[in-house]
Parts: structure tokens; C-alpha cells; sequence
């Protein structure tokens, strides 16, 4: 089956401003690259991994920093907390502590907690599954 005469001169017309193409470039591939590549994969690769690694834990680590406060605002919300469970003896419940203060929750319970372990305040839990904070020595009963 042979091509029809037209096909065959409009493959041969030269549009203007197009100039024919060879099949590719001699040197679009260089070999060297992709055997330096293969020779030395070992050396390579695990290195990127590394690389790799390090960089995500350095972005874990920031982002954990930046949500630390620094110590002057830690030191307000820390006088803000135990002004607002003076006024409760019994305690307040996180949720009334978070809309009290203003603070994330999360922010909020890790403050809770270190003061607790600095032994400014006591928790217990209650049947809600919610956990009372109080200060310590205000109120009755010494509760854990």
C-alpha cells in the first residue's frame, strides 16, 4: 500500500519559520550521568535519606517551639489561673477554665499540668470524664 501522491508532497512542503527536525539531539542523554548514578547508588541514596530526615525532624522540632510560649506570657496566664479557681474552691472544669482565660485547650492543659508538677494546683477526674483543677491548699479536702 503506498501513500497517495498529496500526503506525500505535503510531507515534503516546508512551512515557514519550521525547520526539520532530526530525530534528537546527540547529546540530550549523557550516559556518564546515569552510570556515575548506578556506580555509586549506594553512596547516593542513602545520603538523600539522610538528608531527607534530617530536614523533617528540624521542621518537627520548629513547629513544636513555636507553639511554646516564652516566659513572661506563661507567668500572666499562670497568675490568670489561679485568680479565676481562687474564686471556685472546688475547682473548675477545663472547658469553663478555657473560655475564662482565653487560652487554647491545648495550651491551657500542658500550662495545668506543669503547674501541677511544679505543685501549684491539684487535679482529679470526675464522672463526666472531665478533670477539676484546683489550687492547692484552698478548699477542703486534699483530693488526687
Amino acid at each position: 500500500m503506498s501513500l497517495p501522491p498529496a500526503l506525500i508532497l505535503l510531507a515534503e512542503i516546508q512551512i515557514p519559520g519550521l525547520e526539520p527536525r532530526p530525530d534528537g539531539p546527540a547529546s540530550s542523554v549523557d550516559p556518564n550521568y546515569f552510570e556515575l548514578l548506578e556506580r555509586n547508588s549506594h553512596i547516593i541514596y542513602p545520603a538523600l535519606a539522610i538528608l531527607v530526615l534530617g530536614l523533617v525532624s528540624l521542621a518537627i522540632l520548629q513547629a513544636s517551639r513555636a507553639q511554646e510560649m516564652d516566659g513572661a506570657v506563661k507567668a500572666e496566664f499562670k497568675k490568670l489561673i489561679i485568680e479565676e479557681l481562687r474564686r471556685f474552691p472546688a475547682g473548675l472544669e477545663t472547658p469553663l477554665l478555657v473560655e475564662s482565660t482565653g487560652l487554647e485547650r491545648g495550651k491551657l492543659v500542658r500550662l495545668l499540668s506543669q503547674m501541677e508538677q511544679e505543685g501549684l494546683l491539684l487535679s482529679h477526674h470526675t464522672t463526666k470524664h472531665q478533670t477539676v483543677w484546683c489550687v492547692k491548699g484552698v478548699g477542703g479536702k486534699k483530693r488526687y
